[in-house]
């Protein structure tokens, strides 16, 4: 039996459990145990969803997930590491503020209510889910492309889009902007890792530096990596990034 903490991955929107299969192999062979937990509403393919998404989907709001991961954590046998994806790492910060893990790194996360950006890329890519209301997000491949993955080449971008993405509630993105997600910067919590990709458009890398002044007192540290973008935890490299928080962890975490 390892004596190395369990790993909690939190996907974000638009994402399933299966956007971290290659950093639960990864860890995974590290000695940790890993759990992957997906949002409500995400049974059946990514093709079989775009085309037919669950009528209750545009009801799902952030609390709904919080309760997953809530219900996840408690089922393990000691408090995990969580790590979080853009809005899967705003909900990394909310956990950890309610003490429910041991450390937590949030990529390219969502920030918490109260801290925001005006760039036009932020704007581009986020209005569209914002003002969806009574019907769920479809994101058709521009879109996709545009948000997430503007660097991969057609043939990769068709892959990623068609194998990954899937249809989601702007009612998550709107809670992420109310008192659900107020977090105090002061608050005593465990450490906290914020990453940041430099060409990211959804969440551009100034908001996570925003993000990351935005705390007062508890550990925080921060670390931005060039040409990444929101597709930071698949794309070409990424390795890179799950090498950095494991060495994050082992300086964070007593042995």
């Amino acid at each position: 039996m390892s004596d190395r903490p369990p790993i909690l991955f939190v996907h974000g929107m638009f994402m399933t459990s299966a956007s971290w299969a290659g950093w639960e192999e990864y860890f995974s062979a590290r000695g940790h145990a890993t759990h992957a937990p997906d949002w409500p509403h995400r049974e059946g393919s990514p093709s079989e969803l775009r085309q037919s998404p669950p009528e209750a989907l545009p009801t799902l709001g952030l609390a709904d997930v919080l309760d997953v991961y809530r219900s996840a954590i408690a089922a393990l046998p000691e408090p995990p590491i969580l790590v979080g994806h853009s809005m899967g790492g705003l909900i990394v910060q909310l956990l950890l503020q309610e003490g429910l893990g041991r450390a937590g790194v949030a990529i390219d996360s969502a920030p918490p209510a109260g801290v925001s950006a005006l760039s036009w890329s932020f704007l581009r890519s986020n209005v569209p889910v914002l003002t969806k209301r009574g019907k769920p997000f479809v994101p058709s491949k521009k879109w996709f492309a545009y948000a997430f993955a503007h660097t991969l080449d057609d043939a990769e971008l068709e892959r990623v889009w068609s194998t990954y993405s899937v249809p989601e509630s702007g009612q998550v993105a709107r809670d992420s902007a109310s008192p659900l997600a107020k977090i105090d910067p002061r608050a005593d919590r465990p450490p906290l890792l914020l990453i940041a990709g430099e060409l990211d458009h959804i969440i551009p890398a100034s908001l996570v530096r925003k993000n990351h002044t935005f705390y007062d007192g508890p550990p925080t540290d921060f670390r931005e990596f060039p040409g990444r973008t929101h597709w930071i935890c698949g794309q070409d490299g990424w390795e890179e990034v799950a090498a950095h928080v494991e060495s994050w962890l082992g300086e964070t975490l007593p042995a």
